[in-house]
């Protein structure tokens, strides 16, 4: 019985599903990127199955521990993050790659301290609701503390500057403040703050800007500043319904910038056509609704922080495949975010690993408490 099964099976198949489908599209993608460079045209997937490998022994770190240890080490861990993120800005410490900082050089590894603190935020914060959840829900003070370690954290992304990243902190964030029974006007005033605050940013700075105006009208300038946006909406034209065949993709040879990672979506429209993409949306949607189907069983069996946990990362997942897929199709302005699972990225898969591990552990402890005959209450999950 799946009722009996140590992990949620669902979650589960939908995550395998997706990764495999990003093995596919990585490779598909990428070989003439390696091919160009003189190397092995297979690079690429090495390299991602490779951060997959680093993910998994990472998860089974995370599965044998219990959320309890979690919640007590949440402080640790976002200290950890805001000391990552600001190390990421001192010369000679942080690497600078396409102007900007958000790389840490490891020896022959390299760590984007964005990815680590969104998940040590989600961490933080799900531990924060159940220490102040009255005060979060009554108190204007206990709304804003949270908001004043997220707005340090996204200031520090800013600077890098990670326009993106901190975008979808506030966004998860707020999602998961709302969870947290934040009244609807206090959280709609913020909202709004929140929103005007990161808009004016973006019209201030003249890069984002270019990018916003290029954003509205990409064919009134296709060779500069609506290269990116021009190409992917080719790719999705030349895909049609059901795309022009796995490998067979155009754009890819060189037309489409960052290919394999921001824009792998615009080569899954063009080769997998429009019936393939709309299937890779309904992927992340049931994906989405099982998280939140995992959270809410947490919360009917009393465990809040395990809950909110789940929540956060659920909101993480779904806000960074809404932006991607929607910068793809040109229906939001170009950011430089992967799609979860699927696009190249080392880092953003380990981050992917551990999150994914932390939801099966929430699943695993809420049915070892509903059926305690058939599972454990705690110890290794992973023998």
């Amino acid at each position: 019985m799946l009722e009996t099964w140590p992990y949620d099976f669902w979650f589960s198949a939908l995550v395998v599903v997706l990764t495999l489908l990003g093995l596919v599209m990585v490779t598909s993608a990428s070989i003439a990127i390696a091919a160009r460079s003189g190397g092995d045209e297979l690079h690429y997937l090495w390299r991602q199955l490779g951060a997959i490998g680093v993910g998994a022994f990472v998860g089974v770190g995370i599965l044998n521990t219990q959320l309890s240890a979690l919640r007590r080490a949440s402080a640790a861990l976002l200290i950890v993050a805001i000391v990552l993120l600001a190390a990421v800005l001192i010369p000679g410490v942080g690497r600078e790659v396409n102007g900007s900082m958000r790389w840490l050089a490891l020896g022959p590894f390299t760590l984007q301290a964005s990815e680590p603190a969104k998940l040590a935020v989600i961490v933080y914060m799900a531990g924060y609701l159940v220490r102040h959840q009255a005060q979060v829900r009554a108190d204007f003070i206990g709304f804003m503390k949270p908001i004043g370690v997220v707005t340090l954290v996204a200031g520090l992304l800013l600077l890098e500057p990670d326009f993106g990243a901190a975008v979808v902190l506030f966004a998860t964030i707020l999602g998961m403040l709302f969870l947290g029974g934040v009244p609807m006007g206090r959280f709609l005033a913020w909202g709004i703050v929140a929103l005007a605050s990161l808009s004016s940013l973006a019209v201030l700075a003249p890069y984002r800007m270019k990018r916003l105006m290029a954003f509205r009208d990409p064919w009134s300038d296709p060779f500069d500043t609506g290269f990116q946006l021009t190409q992917a909406l080719i790719a999705f034209g030349r895909g049609e319904w059901l795309g022009v065949g796995l490998g067979n993709s155009v754009q890819k040879l060189f037309f489409l910038p960052e290919v394999h990672t921001d824009f792998i979506f615009a080569v899954i429209g063009e080769e997998l056509g429009l019936i393939g993409a709309c299937i890779v949306i309904g992927l992340f949607t049931l994906l989405f609704i099982r998280i939140i189907y995992i959270g809410g069983q947490a919360e009917s069996a009393g465990q809040p922080f395990a809950a909110y946990l789940v929540y956060g990362i659920g909101f993480l997942i779904a806000i960074e495949a809404f932006v991607n897929i929607g910068v793809n199709l040109g229906i939001l302005p170009t950011k430089g975010l992967t799609l979860p699972l699927i696009s190249y990225g080392s880092n953003s898969m380990v981050m992917l690993c551990a999150a994914i591990a932390v939801v099966l552990r929430v699943s695993f402890e809420t049915r070892a408490q509903r059926w305690p005959s058939v599972l454990p209450s705690s110890g290794h999950l992973v023998r």
